[in-house]
């Protein structure tokens, strides 16, 4: 996770990094975050996730202008501003704020990163090779289900499309799972975020497809499928 700080009181800069290098480190995320006195610093490499933006900056610069910026160049990143000045968050609807922090409470960081990750947890392509050896990816935000089929994995999306890939399914769950994916029975991994209803022998999929709890991973699927809906669920 790359995350910018662009504020030119150190004061200010050096606490808002502190929080953020706690937080990251106490939920052992890695993390890159790189500080600046002035928007003009910042926009020779905007390349970020996540910008903490002061709105009023040192020699007349505007925040809310930087993030105009940020946008006509197709920039992507998440922009928090920071503010003395509540009342001027009114006017972020116009550069799709993310996140407003009133600079007497930068304990709201904490949520801001809460929010931040369930935005990207997902955000992620992975790439395996199909069954004729072409290396193909697959978007982990539109993938819902993965099976063994045979003595392949069968990739199964949300359009209905289907890729099936070398690998086993040990190996599979094991890199899915920092990303919210479970392996709920030794032939099935499920995306957690796709979970319509739970009982104690099945779950059901937001397409209507019910798969089986294995009893020998029931225990730790159901632990896992609480502590994602504490953490993720709106």
């Amino acid at each position: 996770m790359k995350i910018g700080i662009v504020e030119d009181e150190a004061v200010w800069r050096d606490k808002i990094q502190t929080m953020i290098e706690r937080y990251c480190r106490d939920k052992n995320i890695p993390f890159q975050i790189n500080s600046y006195s002035s928007g003009k610093e910042f926009m020779k490499n905007p390349d970020i996730d996540l910008l903490f933006l002061d709105i009023e900056l040192a020699e007349g610069e505007d925040g809310f202008q930087i993030a105009e910026q940020l946008m006509h160049c197709g920039n992507k990143s998440k922009i928090c501003f920071l503010t003395s000045h509540t009342e001027q968050a009114r006017l972020g609807y116009k550069v799709n704020a993310f996140r407003y922090i009133d600079k007497r409470h930068l304990e709201e960081i904490d949520e801001t990163l809460d929010s931040f990750l369930k935005t990207k947890i997902q955000d992620q392509i992975i790439s395996c090779n199909d069954t004729a050896g072409i290396r193909i990816n697959i978007d982990l935000n539109e993938l819902f289900l993965v099976e063994t089929y045979g003595r392949k994995l069968r990739y199964l999306m949300l359009n209905g499309k289907e890729h099936f890939c070398d690998g086993q399914i040990s190996e599979a769950a094991r890199s899915l799972s920092q990303f919210g994916f479970f392996q709920i029975h030794r032939s099935y991994i499920v995306n957690l975020k796709y979970i319509e209803k739970v009982n104690s022998h099945e779950v059901m999929l937001c397409n209507g497809l019910k798969v089986i709890i294995g009893r020998a991973h029931n225990k730790a699927f159901k632990k896992a499928f609480f502590e994602w809906r504490m953490w993720f669920d709106n």
